[in-house]
């Protein structure tokens, strides 16, 4: 293989796995670690992962890996979405599992958007991202913050009972800026940099 050939496949695999959110202010990730710690505590031999609290964010968009010849497009797209939008009141509060029936694999805590601003700002970045050559979500936008993913049977069923009778009580914020974010897995969970921020 020629080195241009060879330089060429290098650069077709660089590829940044990338998402756009929004993010949770530092005493609403505390009690959700509070939760957390109280779930780890009653269930140790559970077998989850359990994000770490600083990790935790409101996902709108998930584009998966993309070449980073494409992140600037996507940092654009990203502008243009937050440009002009005013800021906007956002809820965390109650605590459910998925699926709702049979056996738990996640435990989300609840995003409630009252105002309907936080789905208009992902209204308004899926239509930006599609303009920018990126692919649509095909499925519904349900926002929920994930605290666990079990990975096996045994104690899930009582983990997610707890869970759900804990509950989490409202915690309100204001959110005024969109991030553009790199994750990247590692041995202790996804690592996230953030590649870009536009305020609104």
């Amino acid at each position: 293989m020629s080195f241009e050939a060879q330089e060429s496949l290098e650069i077709k695999a660089e590829r940044w796995r990338v998402f756009c959110a929004v993010a949770l202010p530092e005493e609403v990730r505390s009690r959700a670690a509070t939760h957390v710690k109280a779930l780890r505590e009653a269930a140790p031999k559970a077998r989850a992962s359990w994000p770490r609290a600083e990790s935790l964010h409101v996902t709108l968009k998930f584009l998966g890996e993309i070449e980073t010849a494409r992140v600037n497009s996507l940092k654009q797209a990203a502008a243009r979405a937050a440009e002009g939008f005013e800021e906007f009141e956002l809820a965390i509060e109650g605590a459910g599992a998925f699926p709702p029936r049979g056996m738990p694999r996640v435990l989300w805590l609840g995003v409630k958007d009252d105002s309907g601003r936080l789905a208009a700002l992902q209204q308004r970045l899926e239509e930006e991202c599609a303009a920018a050559g990126f692919a649509r979500e095909t499925r519904a936008f349900h926002p929920h913050l994930t605290i666990a993913r079990l990975r096996a049977p045994a104690d899930s069923q009582r983990l997610a009972a707890l869970h759900e009778e804990i509950g989490f009580e409202r915690a309100a914020f204001t959110v005024n800026e969109l991030l553009v974010m790199r994750s990247e897995p590692g041995p202790g969970g996804s690592r996230y940099t953030e590649i870009s921020k536009h305020l609104f």
